[in-house]
């Protein structure tokens, strides 16, 4: 399963707006080294190295074709292909951003704690997940999926691990000295309707759904999608789609 910067980053504001709002929460203090975990196309470390211009901020992604769009956007930043579940550095970090990644990840019991681990004394763990899996765009593909001639290939797409605010606050305060655990819901102003919609989710929450199927189901899936999502989602009289998304954030120090 492939990313692509350039889809992913058509809404590039939206997506950037939560990580804008974790960064700013984290405490003043003075960070010399940082890294943004699933980089993406560097909007998240370039709003980290903003925040701390005195840091050696860095970035780390799965992706090929994000952290070609990271270095053509921020030059003078390090950036490495690598996978979370076995990041292993030898240094220790002031701060550890991972914006929108770590749902991507299983057994979050234990990977929560191992980045606690890789941070300096005083130092922070910002985190925010997606926490939309009962939002009728994520139920809407789940039935699509299980509904159509592609069943067979997708209905048992595995879902993104996620769990509640208390679960993270509960794992990670024995590991630090103050965890801020808190819930926002953006809604977010797309212009061009329920397909625009359509649009945001092709570059996340689709992806697991369309990457097995050739390119006439991917079509045939993508025009059912589009006519639930149409009735889910009606448009405004200007044409705008409010898609509320709520997110999952958390700041947790040692």
């Amino acid at each position: 399963m492939t990313w692509s910067a350039r889809t992913y980053s058509v809404f590039e504001q939206e997506r950037t707006r939560p990580v804008r709002d974790l960064v700013a929460a984290l405490p003043a203090r003075d960070v010399q080294v940082a890294i943004d975990l699933g980089c993406g196309p560097g909007n998240s470390t370039e709003v980290l190295a903003d925040r701390f211009p005195q840091a050696r901020v860095s970035g780390l992604d799965s992706s090929e074709d994000m952290l070609t769009a990271a270095r053509e956007r921020l030059p003078g930043t390090r950036f490495e292909l690598g996978d979370i579940g076995t990041w292993d550095p030898v240094e220790s970090f002031d701060v550890i951003l991972a914006n929108a990644s770590l749902q991507w990840l299983p057994d979050h019991a234990a990977l929560y704690p191992r980045l606690m681990s890789r941070l300096a004394p005083g130092g922070s763990l910002a985190v925010q997940t997606p926490d939309n899996l009962e939002e009728p765009a994520h139920r809407l593909a789940r039935e699509v999926a299980a509904q159509g001639p592609w069943a067979g290939k997708i209905a048992g797409v595995q879902h993104p691990e996620r769990h509640g605010a208390a679960f993270y606050y509960a794992l990670l305060k024995p590991h630090g000295t103050a965890v801020d655990v808190w819930r926002t819901t953006y809604h977010h102003p797309l212009a061009g309707g329920p397909e625009a919609v359509v649009e945001w989710f092709k570059g996340s929450a689709l992806r697991p759904y369309l990457a097995p199927l050739d390119e006439g189901e991917k079509a045939a899936f993508l025009a059912r999608y589009l006519a639930a999502i149409t009735q889910a989602y009606p448009a405004l009289a200007d044409g705008t789609v409010l898609l509320p998304f709520p997110r999952l954030f958390i700041v947790a120090s040692r």
